[in-house]
């Protein structure tokens, strides 16, 4: 989280995403001036690990410098469906290491799939 780049919002997060593998990868958010150019902390962390190889993960952790839990937004909920399974936990976490534990069904119930299309 001390390395995110949020000049615009002040609003720094930092994720740490587990593999399959135990490998772990960290990721911050970095804004940009065109808002939607930004890129949250946890797909940073998800396309590290990605190109570096990876594509399962069993857990990911997220922290923000607030008293409020980090939530991941609607993009990244969807990026993480694509990598993660209905059991693997996201961990939401606050300045003051205040820890809520999910599987990420319970944040994200009906994922887009390309299976819908079929």
């Amino acid at each position: 989280m001390k390395n995110a780049y949020a000049p615009y919002s002040n609003y720094s997060v930092g994720a740490a995403l587990v593999t399959e593998d135990d490998t772990v990868y960290t990721g911050v958010n970095i804004e940009n001036a065109s808002y939607g150019l930004t890129n949250c902390a946890e797909r940073t962390a998800i396309f590290k690990a990605v190109s570096e190889g990876h594509t399962h993960f069993k857990a990911i952790l997220i922290v923000n410098g607030t008293k409020e839990m980090s939530k991941p937004c609607g993009a990244c909920r969807q990026v993480m469906s694509e990598f993660m399974g209905p059991d693997d936990i996201v961990y939401l976490t606050n300045k003051d290491n205040l820890n809520k534990e999910y599987r990420f069904t319970e944040i994200l119930p009906l994922a887009f799939s390309d299976k819908d299309m079929e």
